[in-house]
């Protein structure tokens, strides 16, 4: 019997995973090969793997690259990935151990026994080792869905570091965008103050009357009472980008601080105390705070979002869900296995020496169970199993859908905001020069002060306007290249784990080599997520471009 089990032993159950289909993208996407831009010739037009990797430089902010090499390093949301990385090898261990004996147990007894009036000693010691042969690929197919599941994880946290990169990139720039429109604010309640001093002289040599006054303090007053909710949009911004960071408050301000923006804030300052009388344009967007995006080519690489963890993630669900019906039909046939025992049991009368000598027992052969009578529990079970594994299929599909849908609508609104920041821009422009021209008619006695607010009013709301325009074509940006999976590459051969807490973990357990070495078991290729290189290592034949959004 042993023999035939081992002539069938290389026999597995279940369907062997294929792979899913191949994802139907938009024909007007270009297609290429996932290793463009590592060594190939890159085409410049194209949004490509070689720009997304470490997307967040291309906007020349050094406070933004120290807030995402921060977020990478303590962010907790990140750390539970790791931690589930950790588990997840150890799932895989827990089903790698059985391909070899399952049970093997020593066990031993000392007792009194009492019969009747008599009494006596009992004494056995025995070694007992059992071992299911996996005829029929059992703990194969076990072990093959516990190694996709340990690469999901992974990927999974590939896809978390995507969507903290891009989080702490749309904070930072809503927190510079707030940041200008508070200093905007700032700089029109000056004029407007200035306006009710013109008004209160005006009214004190009886060219207005008191009217003229009145609305020229309600005007500042609305003004002022908006500049405590943009620094309240401030403050939340940095308390989001805490929160990230895995810091508190008063630590990110620090990060927060810059040299280059205070730069930017004193030269604002200058050129309107050079010229306190009038607004001016020139170098409008020169000192803002709100950092610039690159230039976004409109034409994707259709690879680029099929390199996305998410999908990633689907897909490896999808194998490992495969899996899980060869586990369940193997209980459709018998077990074979193999057991052996070894022992020695001696039972003399109370006070006497044990003797061993004839109360050895050894057994030793093959045997198999078969649960003949299912009452379609088996089958109903692998049937169970195959439709979650077409779920997992039709949910792969859904992903890619929804990342073709993510993709679009940040490639539109991009095109869309830029569009609108031009206009924003020639709004700007507009409303400026009319301020301009009121103030100087007003104070000859040209025109109404009616109109003079007028123009205070549309220059204040098309600067704001505008300063929330240029931090919406930031946004886009960033969502455009969370929605191409642009990102987790730049932490590729770090650990999962920080040290700190790896030899935290080794204190209270023995992990082995688990938690010192960030290189995954290889059991078999994952070349989706096995690209470890660091970025600076690979090569291409182009520079990052430093092309910047006017």
């Amino acid at each position: 019997m042993f023999s035939v089990c081992m002539l069938v032993a290389c026999s597995v159950s279940g369907p062997d995973f294929k792979g899913v289909e191949k994802a139907t993208l938009p024909e007007n996407w270009l297609g290429q090969d996932t290793s463009v831009g590592y060594g190939s010739k890159v085409n410049e037009n194209v949004l490509s793997g070689w720009k997304t990797a470490h997307w967040w430089m291309q906007f020349d902010d050094s406070v933004l690259d120290r807030l995402v090499e921060k977020a990478a390093l303590q962010n907790l949301d990140l750390e539970s990935a790791g931690l589930r990385i950790v588990q997840a090898r150890a799932a895989l261990g827990v089903a790698d151990s059985f391909r070899y004996p399952q049970r093997q147990t020593v066990s031993g007894s000392l007792a009194k026994i009492y019969q009747n009036k008599n009494t006596f000693d009992n004494a056995s010691l025995s070694f007992d080792a059992g071992w299911e042969l996996d005829v029929w690929g059992k703990y194969a197919r076990s072990i093959e869905s516990a190694e996709v599941s340990l690469y999901a994880s992974v990927a999974s946290y590939h896809d978390i570091l995507v969507s903290i990169t891009a989080e702490v990139a749309r904070n930072y720039v809503n927190y510079r965008t707030f940041q200008e429109r508070v200093l905007l604010s700032e700089r029109n309640i000056e004029i407007q103050e200035r306006v009710v001093k013109i008004t209160e002289v005006q009214f004190d040599s009886g060219n207005v009357t008191e009217l003229d006054v009145q609305q020229a303090r309600t005007q500042l007053y609305n003004t002022k009472s908006v500049l405590p909710g943009l620094k309240l949009g401030m403050k939340q911004s940095r308390n989001a980008l805490a929160v990230l960071l895995g810091m508190l408050p008063g630590e990110v301000e620090q990060l927060l601080a810059s040299t280059a923006i205070d730069a930017k804030i004193k030269a604002f300052d200058d050129k309107y105390d050079a010229n306190r009388s009038s607004q001016q344009l020139t170098g409008y967007d020169q000192y803002s705070l709100i950092p610039r995006p690159p230039a976004v080519r409109t034409v994707v690489d259709a690879s680029l979002v099929l390199r996305r963890p998410d999908l990633q993630v689907a897909e490896y669900q999808a194998h490992a869900r495969s899996a899980q019906i060869g586990v369940a039909e193997t209980e459709l046939y018998p077990k074979f296995s193999l057991f052996g025992a070894i022992g020695i049991n001696s039972t003399v009368k109370a006070g006497n020496d044990f003797s061993f000598s004839d109360s050895l027992t050894l057994s030793l052969g093959p045997a198999f169970s078969w649960n003949i009578f299912q009452y379609g529990r088996v089958k109903n079970n692998i049937r169970l199993e195959d439709a979650r594994f077409q779920e997992s299929l039709t949910n792969y599909n859904k992903r890619v859908l929804l990342a073709v849908q993510e993709v679009s609508n940040a490639l539109e609104a991009y095109q869309l905001n830029k569009q609108q920041k031009s206009l924003a821009f020639s709004s700007v422009d507009a409303s400026v020069r009319a301020f301009n021209i009121s103030l100087t008619q007003y104070e000859n006695g040209q025109i109404t002060f009616e109109r003079l607010l007028s123009s205070i009013e549309k220059m204040t709301r098309s600067e704001d306007a505008y300063a929330q325009i240029k931090g919406s074509v930031a946004n886009q940006v960033v969502a455009l290249y969370k929605s191409l999976g642009g990102g987790w590459e730049a932490n590729s051969g770090r650990s999962y784990l920080q040290a700190e807490l790896a030899e935290q973990m080794e204190t209270r357990t023995d992990w082995g080599d688990m938690l010192a070495s960030p290189v995954l078991p290889s059991l078999t290729p994952a070349p989706e997520i096995q690209a470890d290189i660091p970025f600076s290592d690979r090569k291409s034949t182009e520079p990052v471009t430093s092309e910047r959004e006017p």
